[in-house]
């Protein structure tokens, strides 16, 4: 439930910084700074949905109530592989695209993350848009979480929505 809720924020966090970053003229101190912070975000995002896998790998999740029809919980199990998904491939997709710049991800300003790839500008140019892709698909996803979530709690007032509350 931490790790849920930890990283619910730190992708809101993030996609609200990177939504602001890019709507920013030029080159500035500000917007490199949003910059790597927004790689910071990325990074740890990364590796708590690592360490959140490891939980469910070896966690099984709660039982779904018998009275959700099988093509919900098939729909349910569906959009969470998804949101897994979304959650690996985003970051490691920026990690990438800042590598095909020619821009080396130093995580807290401290710590220098491996450089696997030379600066590539088709690259670049690819890893950017296949970043911005997964982005919108995790904010669709993660829209249709919430309305489903809303829907358990309000409509079918089956107390899914409460397994995650604290």
């Amino acid at each position: 439930m931490v790790l849920h809720w930890l990283i619910a924020i730190l992708i809101i966090s993030s996609f609200a910084l990177g939504l602001t970053m890019t709507d920013i003229p030029g080159i500035t101190p500000t917007k490199l700074k949003y910059f790597s912070w927004h790689k910071w975000l990325g990074v740890t995002i990364l590796g708590l949905v690592c360490l959140r896998l490891l939980w469910r790998l070896s966690h099984a999740a709660p039982t779904y109530p018998t009275s959700m029809a099988v093509w919900q919980q098939k729909a349910a199990g569906g959009l969470h592989g998804l949101l897994y998904f979304l959650m690996f491939t985003i970051p490691l997709s920026g990690y990438f695209y800042s590598l095909a710049a020619g821009v080396p991800v130093v995580y807290l300003g401290a710590i220098p993350l491996p450089v696997f790839i030379a600066p590539d500008p088709e690259l670049k140019v690819l890893l950017k848009t296949v970043h911005y892709a997964l982005n919108m698909t995790l904010l669709a996803a993660v829209g249709l979480h919430i309305l489903a979530a809303l829907k358990h709690h309000f409509i079918d007032r089956d107390h899914i929505f409460k397994r995650i509350l604290p």
